[in-house]
């Protein structure tokens, strides 16, 4: 690709990097015109930016689990592995009892939060939706529950004639702590409706999401590169995310909790051979510019599952401050093709954040800090070691 102003681009370099390592917000042509530039000195600066907008000495990750209570979806993405059909012989409901039993294992290894989501079943009441989320806080009240994405929600709205101020209200009512931010990939309409032409678009994206933060519920924003989207909009998607960011902030108090991006997975779905997906070096791109843009949103995830360990590692150069999650189950990514991982151990993700020069710490949702793990008996060879890796999320597989 190559942005769609060169001569732009050219204009705007000498300067670019300094007027962007002072911190100073960049407009839409001048975030493009980054994509035109040297990697490394890209990611010197996101690097520097880092270092200023969260604790520099520290990365962070969460224990957690991602529950996909059914994979029956009416929506039918070209991108998506993991939806069924109703009449599929591997399609699937979780009972309570089901999704309970994948919480015991979490709360086992010390996990904090669920981040649960679904097909859009066209088959499921609004019961069951909030009776889930009542006995989810009922028997695991230590559990925080983000679920439900935004596609999720705007069917709701419009299966149970619910208008969204209720809908939300009835969810928090029963136990729903946030919003998680799938379904964002790339916030340009045009792209969308090639990608998946039923898929949610992004004006109700947005405003599912401001209502959410509105009502002080979690949220996080989120990209996937890889479509075939061009740099000018992928800058734009950026600015979108910084304006509602903005927005959340001055009108609420409260916004997008972080950011995380990953690369298109096409392995196994209808976008094969069609869409390009993105190189590791794109993606460390993109992660770099993406810190340099979003000037509002100091929490930045690297993604392990998509790109691998190693990526992630050097992702953290390029920008990120965080490693995610263990993630005890993910299934979506994984079904289209993923990195070859779908969960790591808590023992990994220090050695990635340990072996990077970095203080691992174990985060909540909020990215608050709940503690820091024993270096020396997660890594070492002592009777500590062994203790802590058997707690370990997915530790043994």
């Amino acid at each position: 690709m190559t942005p769609q102003t060169p001569q732009d681009a050219a204009l705007l370099a000498p300067g670019l990097l300094a007027k962007a390592e002072r911190g100073e917000r960049l407009n839409h042509t001048e975030i493009t015109a980054l994509y035109s530039l040297p990697l490394p000195e890209v990611a010197a600066v996101a690097h520097e930016l880092r270092l200023r907008r969260s604790d520099p000495e520290t990365v962070t990750f969460l224990i957690d689990r991602n529950i996909n209570y059914t994979n029956v979806c009416n929506v039918g993405c070209n991108f998506c592995a993991f939806y069924r059909t109703k009449r599929q012989n591997d399609s699937y409901t979780l009972d309570y009892q089901q999704i309970s039993d994948k919480i015991v294992e979490l709360e086992a290894v010390g996990g904090s939060r669920i981040l649960m989501q679904g097909g859009v079943n066209p088959e499921l009441p609004l019961a069951y939706y909030t009776d889930l989320l009542r006995h989810i806080k009922r028997h695991h009240p230590t559990i925080r529950i983000e679920a439900f994405s935004p596609e999720e929600v705007l069917f709701m709205e419009k299966e149970f004639g619910l208008d969204l101020d209720t809908l939300l209200d009835t969810l928090i009512e029963a136990g729903l702590d946030g919003l998680p931010g799938a379904g964002g990939e790339i916030l340009e309409d045009d792209i969308r409706a090639k990608a998946a032409p039923a898929r949610i678009r992004s004006n109700d994206w947005f405003r599912i999401l401001d209502a959410a933060q509105r009502k002080g519920l979690y949220t996080i924003s989120t990209m996937v590169i890889g479509f075939g989207e061009s740099y000018a909009q992928r800058a734009s998607h950026l600015i979108k995310i910084r304006d509602q960011q903005d927005k959340a902030l001055r009108e609420y108090g409260v916004g997008f909790a972080g950011f995380a991006m990953w690369s298109l997975q096409t392995e196994h779905t209808r976008l094969a051979g069609k869409a390009p997906g993105a190189s590791a070096h794109e993606y460390l791109q993109q992660l770099a510019i993406a810190r340099i843009a979003l000037d509002n949103q100091p929490n930045i995830q690297a993604s392990w599952p998509a790109q691998g360990f190693k990526v992630a590692q050097a992702a953290l150069y390029y920008g990120a401050s965080d490693l995610g999650s263990t993630m005890l189950e993910e299934n979506v990514v994984s079904a289209a093709g993923g990195g070859g991982r779908h969960k790591a151990t808590v023992r990994e993700l220090v050695r990635i954040a340990y072996d990077a020069g970095f203080k691992p710490a174990i985060r909540n949702s909020h990215f608050q800090i709940l503690r820091y793990p024993d270096v020396d008996a997660v890594l070492g060879l002592g009777a500590g070691a062994e203790i802590e890796e058997g707690r370990a999320v997915g530790a043994g597989s």
